[in-house]
């Protein structure tokens, strides 16, 4: 399988199975000096590791970083980041009676016509188990961008949506946000959210849910007008999570609704201060940043591993059933709030260490 690399200057290659014996990435042009510690690296883990909430999976992983190279003294090198994450927790017993099926929604079938083997043990190389090494390597983007830009650089993202349910973004508080187990960063719907999931899970079915981004302190003057807009690649980092759909960049789709005077964002100056009034563009335009906050939001799909029986066929093109037993998120959407981080954090600095590349003044 080709294409397990990210990135331009700042790049990662991810490896492993969901059912594999480890799961890991290296991390490449990643500058010298840095100061990283495994501990920084787990922190951002421990947010998307499984088994912490009733609303999530309950397979046991603790998904504990190793950092196998590119460090010395506690800072970077300038060398090769590799870094390693032993799995655990697998019960491959699980699928043992699915193995010959193709479960509706997942890439079973795609997977085994394109390469005509798969491993069908949690969904092997096309699991999310494999989102774990992005997050690794989007701590390290996080490092180096707070080195380089300083504690005004900023990333935070929450679930805006939980299937049906939306929330008020004016309620929008950034500290609320891991204080929950949804990710919500509005107080005032988190129970109604929590009693909706737990209706879905007992129902043995799922749920999608819409997860925003918010960068602040990103530099002006981020991404390239034409083939490497900033927002392009960002559309191309959310978009490549699993089970994301749809990705909307500032209003996004909404865009087609507004006119030109809603949409367009005017431009006043204050003190000595350049200000937009509104951020509709969501801080990028024409594929540059304007300094603004960025704000990206993504679509996740339901889990499409269900207990409910659904239609399908095997392996041998004979009509069947599947009810997917084992331990699935009721709404992967959740976890997937630190991996659209990570995924922001290593499409910036790509950019600013291409932008540092070019204009050098």
């Amino acid at each position: 399988m080709s294409f397990n690399t990210f990135g331009k200057l700042f790049r990662f290659t991810t490896w492993g199975e969901s059912h594999g014996p480890a799961i890991g990435c290296i991390v490449d042009g990643c500058p010298p000096n840095i100061n990283i510690k495994e501990d920084d690296i787990q922190k951002e883990l421990n947010k998307r590791k499984p088994g912490q909430s009733k609303f999530t999976t309950q397979r046991k992983e603790d998904d504990k970083i190793n950092i196998l190279s590119g460090i010395f003294e506690g800072k970077t090198t300038g060398t090769p980041i590799s870094m390693i994450i032993y799995n655990k927790d697998m019960r491959s017993r699980d699928y043992e009676t699915i193995k010959n099926k193709f479960r509706p929604g997942h890439a079973d079938f795609t997977y085994l016509k394109k390469y005509g083997i798969r491993d069908y043990r949690g969904g092997g190389r096309q699991s999310a188990r494999e989102t774990a090494s992005r997050v690794a390597a989007g701590a390290i983007a996080k490092k180096v961008l707070q080195n380089k830009i300083g504690k005004k650089y900023k990333v935070i993202g929450a679930v805006t949506q939980l299937g049906i349910l939306g929330c008020d973004l004016k309620n929008w508080n950034d500290n609320f946000i891991f204080k929950n187990p949804l990710f919500c960063p509005d107080k005032s719907i988190l129970k109604l959210w929590e009693k909706y999931l737990l209706s879905i899970r007992k129902a043995g079915t799922s749920c999608g849910a819409i997860v925003e981004v918010r960068a602040r302190g990103v530099p002006l003057g981020l991404g390239a007008p034409i083939y490497s807009k900033l927002d392009m690649d960002l559309a191309s980092a959310m978009m490549s999570i699993n089970a994301v759909k749809g990705v909307n960049i500032g209003s996004g789709m909404n865009s087609a609704m507004l006119t030109g005077e809603q949409n367009s964002d005017e431009i006043f100056k204050k003190g000595k201060n350049i200000k937009f009034k509104t951020n509709n563009a969501g801080g990028i335009l024409g594929g540059i940043s304007t300094g603004q906050e960025i704000i990206a939001s993504f679509a996740v799909k339901p889990t499409s591993s269900i207990i409910k029986s659904r239609k399908t066929i095997d392996k041998f093109g004979k009509n069947t059933s599947i009810s997917v037993k084992g331990r699935h998120d009721p709404c992967v959407g959740i976890r997937a709030v630190p991996i659209g981080e990570a995924m922001m954090h290593c499409v910036l600095l790509d950019h600013y260490l291409m932008n540092k590349a070019q204009c050098v003044n």
